[in-house]
C-alpha cells in the first residue's frame, strides 16, 4: 500500500524582470547604484574632456605666453564662447576626476577587503559622493574666484 505525503504548497515569489521604459521615472534606485552609474559617467566625462585637460596642461606650462592665453580662456573666452563657460568645462573635469578618484578608492577598498555587504557598499557610496562634491565645491569656488 503506497501513501501519499503531502507537500506544503509552494510559496509564490516575487519576479524581478528587467525595468520597462515607463517605470524608469518611479524606479529607486540605491545608493550604491548612483555611485556606481555615476562613476561611470564622470570616467566617459574625463576621457571626452581629454583633449581639453592636455591642452590646459601644455599651454600652462609651456611659455610665460602660453601661459597667459590660457588664462586669458577663462577672463575673456576663446572660439566664440564666454570665459564662464570654460570655466565651466573645467569644473566639469574637476567633478569627473574627484568623483572617478574617490568612486576608485572605494572599489579598491572592497577588493582589498572583501567588503561587498549592504551596508559598506551605501556607506562607502555615501562617503564617496559627498567627500567629492564638497572637494568639488571648494575647488570650484576657487575656480569662480569666490576666494
Amino acid at each position: 500500500m503506497v501513501t501519499s505525503i503531502k507537500e506544503p504548497p509552494l510559496k509564490v515569489r516575487p519576479v524581478y524582470r528587467n525595468i520597462h521604459v515607463t517605470q524608469l521615472a518611479s524606479y529607486r534606485l540605491p545608493l550604491a547604484g548612483w555611485a556606481s552609474i555615476l562613476h561611470r559617467i564622470s570616467g566617459a566625462l574625463m576621457f571626452l574632456l581629454l583633449p581639453f585637460a592636455i591642452w590646459m596642461f601644455d599651454s600652462s606650462l609651456t611659455s610665460e605666453v602660453s601661459f597667459e592665453q590660457f588664462r586669458s580662456l577663462f577672463v575673456a573666452g576663446a572660439a566664440g564662447l564666454p570665459g564662464w563657460f570654460w570655466k565651466l568645462v573645467a569644473f566639469a573635469l574637476i567633478w569627473a576626476y574627484l568623483f572617478h578618484f574617490s568612486a576608485g578608492l572605494r572599489h579598491l577598498w572592497m577588493d582589498a577587503t572583501h567588503s561587498v555587504g549592504l551596508e559598506f557598499g551605501r556607506n562607502s557610496a555615501l562617503a564617496a559622493i559627498v567627500v567629492s562634491t564638497l572637494v568639488t565645491l571648494a575647488l570650484g569656488a576657487k575656480l569662480f574666484g569666490l576666494f
